[in-house]
């Protein structure tokens, strides 16, 4: 039995004769707010193409962020940035059911150095990219603060010499 079954089981226990109507609505406000993900929460796929295309723009439009962009990209830069954020949301495998895993990403990173005002250039980009495609409120502010994580995190591969390790997982929101 799923943890949505045992809830629902819960509810109707406390749903019974002597039941609290009110605790059983804000109990059932929390399951089904805990059962969505944090993708489905930010508009699924098409949604998050759309924000990956405009923090690109964005990106290109700021002297401080536009460096990475400003040399030739995969020609589906977006759609492959995309596929792995939905996976990385909670959504499908589209991302390593098609085109690696965590450290295939880390590894095109790697050996870039640090670079924290590129990274503060790209994060206040992404954070307007939010907004410009309507991700707003507590998924905007969850999926913002993951993005920020992953962005410093990806500084451990910064030196030059740096070696990424085979099996990485996705690094999930």
């Amino acid at each position: 039995m799923g943890p949505t079954a045992v809830a629902v089981g819960l509810l109707l226990r406390l749903g019974g004769p002597t039941g609290n109507m009110d605790v059983i609505l804000s109990i059932g406000k929390a399951v089904m707010e805990s059962s969505t993900s944090l993708y489905d929460a930010v508009g699924g796929f098409d949604k998050i193409v759309q924000l990956t295309r405009r923090w690109h723009e964005l990106c290109l439009q700021d002297p401080d962020a536009a460096h990475p962009f400003e040399h030739p990209l995969h020609p589906r830069h977006d759609e492959r940035l995309a596929a792995y954020l939905a996976e990385a949301l909670g959504g499908p495998k589209l991302y390593t059911g098609g085109y690696g895993d965590e450290s295939y990403v880390q590894r095109i990173h790697a050996g870039n150095g640090v670079h924290v005002d590129l990274d503060e250039a790209c994060l206040r980009a992404f954070d307007q990219a939010l907004v410009d495609v309507g991700i707003e409120g507590p998924a905007g502010e969850r999926f913002s603060a993951y993005f920020r994580r992953v962005t410093e995190e990806m500084r451990v591969y910064g030196a030059k010499d740096a070696k990424v390790p085979d099996g990485l997982s996705v690094n999930m929101a």
